[in-house]
């Protein structure tokens, strides 16, 4: 569906309110929008609160003010809170979301905030919980950090980091080359991730850190002052149990017809809330009963609990965005290619709850590359692509490609010589003797088993004599495809900053293309 929504809009239009690469559809989703009645004043007021909570910088206090004034529009990304930031691609998605808010409040001359929200009552810890990076030989070590109280089981947000956590920077001091900026970036980590701070707090004073400074507003959506802003969704959404569920079943099934996959696929009689006491539980409905895990609960109980107590409850993944963009005057989401299955699902669930569904827009997706990297790939005009595999494929190929001419030209013709001759022989011995036939044939074999295994001691050969190309290849491939997996999805960007200082947001911010459906190779 992803590159559809880049090259090919019209396919999927059905399933979205809107076209990214039309400038129509921005000023349709800008007055959407502002049609819309939320509460400005308390959202400010709100986020004031969880800045001043987490020291955020001053840019991003001010550009959190304007968000009081009712014609302040929003684009608003969100992820986990990863340890020490997560992965690369985290960066990306703000940083996208960054420019863009940008460049829509200079084309439309309104006033437009770039927001990260933090998913913080999302309990997958293990997804979490580790940080890889790539030490001094660019191989990837991953940091773990110690199981917190609770994990597994309780929302991220409501994690609380131990003394634990001082091994776990002290393991990622070890696994980070040493240069120049290491120093300043450890004491920053450590202010952050300190004992006694939440995990989602952590991970918001960590981000304010490194993009603060540059007016983003990071958002803490387990902040029970945010949850009475949302109390209308979730009093819908009990009050219709399964019907969200329903709605996206059906688009779900469109989606399926058209070849996309239906991503969101809930069972009958779930209702799209989770409960949130000591633990995060689900919530079912059989019948006329309510469940909260295994716990019976009368429905009108639930509805009463909820029009009370919204801080008792956190949407699932149909409804997220709703609550995001009941909270937040939103005219844009910035999403992960993987993303776009289930947001194709919530067109019609957004029209049911009567809230305006935002645009959506594809984030930056690239790999970072050095000097060196870039001269290589270049020089043999190597596709980036050709380093994922876990082999030697595509260096047996490069290193072929290098052998001199007359050497490969020569067991190319000893080759086909040798089947051309043999052929002939095969016609003609068995005019002297019917059963040498076999005999030519198993000849024939072993004659191309031996030019083929000298073929294979030629590029032995060519391999040990350069060594250089098969480093830098090997070089090339640990950098941008870490244990075979895409760069941004498996190295955190905690390596990066490491690596080329604070000068690595400007300089991204400046060269990170907006256009969406392809991948970017950048040289830092």
């Amino acid at each position: 569906m992803a590159s559809d929504y880049a090259f090919a809009y019209e396919q999927v239009a059905p399933f979205f309110a809107g076209n990214p690469a039309s400038t129509a559809a921005w000023a349709d989703a800008i007055a959407r929008s502002q049609a819309y009645a939320r509460q400005p004043a308390e959202v400010a007021r709100m986020i004031a609160a969880q800045q001043e909570r987490r020291g955020a910088p001053r840019a991003a206090r001010d550009a959190a003010a304007t968000l009081a004034d009712p014609a302040t529009r929003v684009i608003i990304t969100g992820q986990q809170a990863g340890a020490f930031g997560g992965p690369l691609f985290t960066l990306l998605k703000a940083l996208t979301t960054m420019k863009l808010a940008a460049k829509v409040a200079r084309d439309h001359r309104v006033a437009v905030v770039p927001v990260f929200w933090i998913d913080g009552e999302d309990h997958d810890w293990p997804e979490v919980s580790g940080c890889t990076v790539l030490d001094a030989d660019l191989a990837p070590r991953t940091v773990r950090l110690a199981d917190l109280p609770g994990a597994g089981h309780r929302p991220i947000a409501g994690l609380t980091l131990t003394d634990e956590i001082t091994a776990a920077l002290d393991a990622l001091a070890a696994a980070l080359p040493d240069t120049e900026f290491k120093d300043d970036l450890l004491a920053s980590l450590r202010q952050a991730y300190r004992p006694g701070a939440g995990m989602a707090l952590a991970f918001g004073r960590w981000l304010e850190e490194v993009l603060g400074r540059y007016g983003l507003v990071v958002f803490d959506s387990a902040d029970p002052a945010a949850k009475p802003l949302a109390r209308d969704v979730f009093v819908a959404e009990i009050s219709q149990p399964g019907n969200t569920a329903r709605i996206a079943a059906r688009a779900g099934e469109a989606l399926v017809a058209k070849g996309y996959h239906a991503q969101a696929m809930l069972a009958g009689g779930t209702i799209s809330l989770f409960h949130l006491n000591a633990e995060r539980a689900p919530i079912r409905v059989d019948a006329n009963q309510a469940f909260i895990g295994d716990r019976p609960v009368s429905l009108p109980d639930l509805v009463n609990e909820a029009r009370t107590h919204p801080e008792h409850f956190s949407p699932n993944v149909l409804l997220r965005p709703l609550v995001q963009d009941a909270i937040f005057p939103t005219i844009c989401y910035v999403a992960g290619p993987n993303e776009l299955a289930y947001l194709g699902q919530l067109k019609e669930i957004y029209a049911h709850f009567g809230v305006p569904m935002p645009l959506m827009y594809q984030r930056g997706t690239a790999t970072l590359v050095d000097s060196a990297t870039l001269r290589f790939l270049t020089k043999y005009e190597l596709p980036l692509t050709a380093l994922r595999a876990q082999d030697e494929a595509a260096l047996n190929q490069l290193l072929e490609s290098q052998l001199p001419p007359t050497v490969e030209q020569s067991l190319t013709a000893v080759a086909a010589a040798i089947g051309e001759r043999m052929i002939a022989v095969a016609a003609a011995v068995p005019q002297i003797d019917s059963t040498l036939e076999g005999a030519v044939k198993s000849t024939l074999g072993k004659l191309q088993h031996e030019v083929h295994a000298l073929h294979n001691k030629v590029i032995q050969a060519a391999k040990r004599r350069d060594d250089t190309l098969r480093r830098q290849f090997q070089r090339a491939q640990a950098l941008t495809f870490p244990q075979g997996h895409p760069q941004e999805r498996e190295v955190g960007f905690v390596w990066f900053l490491n690596r080329y200082g604070p000068a690595l947001v400007d300089r991204l911010l400046e060269e990170l293309p907006l256009e969406m459906g392809h991948h970017w190779v950048l040289t830092i």
